[in-house]
């Protein structure tokens, strides 16, 4: 069982970008400070954080300030704020190249275009750190990739965004009380039925 768990969301902060396929990261943390009463604190200009216990897991939530192109800066402060391993990141991201609502649980991995991804990992010097990919694809035939991760949810999708949350928070719980392998071979799985979950 893990002893730390530092979860990152990525996002963009602002109104502006609340509702965008590019926050899919910080609305499941905001979801997981909901779910266990929690509030965020500002104590630098990179990001926000907030702690609590899963069973004896201490679990550190943390989101950017600095956009998600530079969200490598984010993780480096938290991490000489409250030092951690590699190993016990657990980025979370959306992702293009997954079908909307699926979920990708991985130990390491390269970017996959993410910048978000690419910058923690020229940060921290490694992709050895655990990420949890959200799809939001496939992005629309002659749509920019870049205006179509900063644009809302859109039709059918915005009934289905709430689910697709609360299997991300699931996700993570499972890792903290069950760990990694259980938690991916749960969720990694073929897409649940749309009416059901």
């Amino acid at each position: 069982m893990l002893s730390k768990l530092v979860l990152f969301g990525l996002g963009n902060p602002g109104k502006r970008y609340e509702l965008t396929r590019h926050n899919l990261g910080f609305r499941v943390l905001d979801a997981l400070c909901s779910d266990y009463g929690l509030e965020w604190v500002k104590e630098t200009r990179s990001y926000v954080h907030t702690e609590f216990e899963i069973d004896t897991t201490r679990v550190v939530m943390a989101k950017p300030q600095t956009y998600v192109n530079l969200s490598g800066k984010a993780v480096a402060d938290l991490g000489e704020s409250l030092p951690f391993d590699p190993h016990e990141l657990l980025v979370l991201a959306d992702d293009i190249a997954l079908p909307f609502r699926q979920l990708r649980l991985r130990k390491r991995g390269s970017d996959g275009g993410h910048n978000g991804l690419r910058s923690i990992i020229t940060e921290l010097g490694t992709t050895d750190f655990p990420r949890l990919r959200m799809g939001v694809g496939p992005v629309p035939p002659d749509v920019d990739p870049a205006d179509y991760v900063l644009s809302p949810f859109s039709g059918d999708e915005l009934d289905a965004v709430p689910r697709l949350v609360e299997r991300a928070v699931g996700c993570v719980e499972t890792v903290v009380r069950s760990g990694f392998d259980e938690a991916m071979g749960i969720f990694n799985r073929a897409l649940p039925d749309p009416e059901t979950g």
